[in-house]
């Protein structure tokens, strides 16, 4: 067990190094947390990773906050939501005081360029590594393939959504013959964690006359009904903020917050201190609540079942046809938005290739390969 002041240094480091949306996050955890820190087991992510891919809300927050969770109880999965998240809200709400002034900075889309490389690179590593694990017999390979190939023709939520449910039936079917007597772990439900899903549910929610207070509403809705992560909530949020906001306006914020580490879900922390600019700091942080707060409370509330279950043999071959749906989403994400990005001429795939020997064969450090990278993409823009 860790005390909540080392998770939360943990996560702050992540939350600073951690660009490229919720597909490279997953890869940076795993790297930190499995293979560095060893807080937790493949096995035990692997699991997280799955649950997070069936709730609404910020996978990545989600897989973040259940980490911390289970290495220090509900004050760590508070530290680590809040290390990961406070980098990227503090430039967010940085953005949105000086709108206007960062656009016009010579090198900001050189910057911009380079961290979209170093996040190709770790979101491929990702890749790699969890195909590794979740891919193990021909099935699961065919699995993942199935998976990729329908997300990249038709890449929405409901494609996500329909594949996840096509997987687990899969892993059902398969492991119907398997018996249960070794599950050893009782179910158990969460009672402080559903109290809290209800009570804070029907607050936030309640009819409000306040400005601050509709704006939470929105948010709170819109972090617990979409599922796929920052870019599938960008359409709603628009909708909740499009009478606030020009598009110029809104259309900066989600290029900014694909540009800074940490989770997309902070463009919420940007949209809320524009959509008030008079109380913007109070607004920000509201906003920021309100978005996260629906899907780690969903993660409080099944975490403990969910790895209960996980023990019985045909609810692990879901989990295992869950996992290796997960790689084929993840290699899809690779592509589209993260590869077709960053690459826009054969240079990048040059620079992205000598990353990934320098990552994976030298074991350079990534802050190491971030520097690098940044490094060429400023030399080259003088």
């Amino acid at each position: 067990m860790s005390n909540p002041l080392q998770i939360f240094y943990q996560f702050l480091k992540l939350g600073l190094l951690s660009f490229g949306g919720p597909a490279a996050h997953l890869g940076y955890f795993q790297r930190h947390f499995v293979s560095e820190l060893r807080w937790v087991k493949q096995g035990q992510y692997s699991q997280l990773v799955a649950l997070s891919q069936l709730l609404p809300g910020p996978g990545s927050s989600q897989v973040g906050f259940a980490i911390g969770y289970l290495r220090g109880g509900l004050a760590g999965g508070i530290a680590a939501f809040v290390g990961f998240t406070l980098p990227s809200f503090i430039i967010m709400l940085s953005l949105a005081l000086g709108y206007g002034q960062w656009q016009s900075w010579p090198m900001a889309d050189s910057i911009i360029s380079g961290l979209k490389l170093v996040a190709l690179v770790v979101v491929a590593d990702a890749v790699w590594q969890m195909s590794k694990q979740f891919c193990r017999d021909s099935a699961m390979w065919l699995l993942a393939a199935l998976a990729a190939a329908v997300m990249l023709v038709v890449p929405d939520v409901g494609a996500q959504m329909a594949v996840l449910l096509a997987a687990a039936c899969w892993g059902w079917w398969s492991g119907r013959n398997q018996a249960d007597e070794l599950v050893t772990s009782p179910l158990s439900l969460n009672w402080p964690a559903l109290a809290t899903l209800l009570a804070l549910t029907l607050y936030i929610l309640w009819p409000s006359e306040t400005a601050l207070g509709l704006l939470m509403a929105d948010f709170y809705q819109a972090g617990a009904l979409v599922f796929g992560g920052g870019h599938v909530v960008l359409p709603l949020l628009q909708q909740f903020a499009g009478d606030s906001l020009s598009s110029s306006e809104f259309l900066s914020g989600y290029a900014a917050a694909q540009a800074v580490p940490g989770p997309m879900f902070t463009v919420a922390t940007y949209l809320g201190a524009m959509s008030l600019p008079d109380d913007a700091v109070m607004a920000a942080g509201a906003t920021t609540i309100a978005i996260f707060l629906p899907g780690l409370l969903l993660m409080w509330l099944c975490i403990n079942s969910w790895q209960a279950l996980a023990q019985r043999p045909q609810v692990a071959a879901i989990v295992a046809a869950l996992n290796a749906a997960v790689v084929g989403l993840l290699f899809s994400a690779l592509y589209q938005p993260v590869f077709t990005s960053a690459v826009g001429q054969p240079r990048d795939v040059a620079i992205a290739l000598v990353a990934m020997v320098l990552l994976r064969q030298f074991r350079w450090p990534l802050l190491a390969v971030i520097t690098l990278v940044l490094g060429i993409f400023l030399l080259l823009a003088l």
